[in-house]
């Protein structure tokens, strides 16, 4: 495995793909944003940006399914934690993202049943064991988790499994995108598209996107040369004065992504209307489960009134988010802000944008 990895960070290949760039590149400066924390941290680990002309700029977007939660979701969560006979499953960066008042952890080290899991089926089994108890998975992501959460929710049908729910914060990254464009807060070029989301979608979701902005769009793999060739095929199409979807990530996506994974998400969730951290409410952007599974909804099946919430006014997650801010311009980073005391969600996950530049350019 690690030969063929290596097949894609060699200097020799790196060189070629810059100097592609290098005969595309315009005099002016292009802005290009990556939808994904996968490869915000390709770009940061690999020193990429040092490498390219000083024309080219490239922003991070709301690519970190942990860090674009909305706090009410996470208060949602602490609430629920603090039922009798409740048990809190999770993904085991949730814990440490901070609520209005405590964290996941913070309730699980106060004696709240709080566990990690690696998948959502964890979640099943543990409710298969714990049939005396109400076992919430919280469920969290863009598409690429979207298929797993919805064949829990299948499972736990199938088998009567009425002690299991999910609380639903799914997300669809093309609605992030028309948002960002829509907003007008940053003038970008070009959309560096993520690869894991468009291995279950396809490439064919970002049409609209190329349509109505006339904007090219790239779809990514996750090592360095991915990263340089993306970049050479966006700024060859700006050359063209050309607007197509163009798959680099050939090896992993496909034109339909995996219909299978589709099929089960369109059964099991329908769109509705989602808050985003830093974006606000973006309408039919988010997934809540249909009515036909509506036994596994845990937003209907625990009701709770909860106060407003309320973020660090200090924080700046939201606009580095929008690509409007780097870590660097926000007064905690590095300070108040870190991965073990995080502040912000930005902070938190292995995707999360603070926490890449935390961890690999602050020095």
């Amino acid at each position: 495995m690690l030969a063929y990895l290596n097949e894609f960070r060699t200097s020799k290949a790196a060189g070629y793909y810059l100097r592609a760039i290098e005969k595309v590149a315009p005099e002016h400066q292009v802005t290009l944003m990556e939808i994904c924390g996968g490869h915000t941290l390709t770009l940061v680990k690999y020193g990429l940006k040092a490498l390219l002309p000083e024309q080219i700029r490239l922003i991070s977007g709301p690519g970190c399914p942990v860090c674009v939660t909305a706090q009410e979701y996470i208060d949602t969560a602490l609430e629920l934690c603090k039922l009798p006979d409740v048990i809190i499953t999770s993904f085991g960066d949730m814990l440490r993202v901070p609520g209005s008042y405590s964290s996941l952890s913070g309730e699980k080290a106060r004696g709240a049943d709080v566990r990690v899991c690696l998948s959502s089926l964890d979640a099943v089994e543990i409710a298969r064991r714990h049939t005396d108890k109400q076992v919430v998975f919280l469920g969290i992501g863009f598409e690429t988790t979207a298929p797993t959460v919805a064949y829990a929710v299948k499972t736990a049908h199938r088998e009567n499994l009425t002690n299991f729910s999910v609380l639903s914060a799914l997300k669809t990254i093309p609605s992030a995108m028309h948002a960002l464009m829509q907003s007008g807060e940053t003038d970008i070029q070009g959309f560096i598209c993520p690869g894991h989301v468009s291995t279950i979608t396809g490439t064919s979701m970002y049409e609209q996107i190329v349509k109505q902005y006339a904007m090219p769009c790239v779809v990514c793999g996750f090592e360095p040369t991915d990263m340089l060739c993306t970049i050479a095929m966006i700024m060859a199409q700006l050359k063209q004065g050309a607007a197509r979807v163009e798959n680099q990530y050939k090896r992993s996506v496909k034109l339909k992504g995996n219909t299978k994974a589709l099929e089960i998400m369109e059964e099991v969730f329908e769109e509705q209307d989602s808050t985003w951290r830093g974006l606000g409410v973006i309408p039919r952007s988010g997934l809540k489960i249909r009515d036909s599974y509506k036994l596994f909804d845990a937003a209907k099946r625990f009701s709770l009134t909860l106060p407003q919430a309320k973020e660090n006014p200090a924080c700046i997650c939201g606009a580095v988010m929008r690509g409007i801010k780097i870590p660097s311009d926000c007064a905690l980073f590095a300070k108040k802000c870190t991965p073990d005391s995080p502040v912000g969600a930005c902070m938190v996950s292995g995707e999360g944008i603070c926490g890449i530049y935390y961890k690999y350019s602050q020095h």
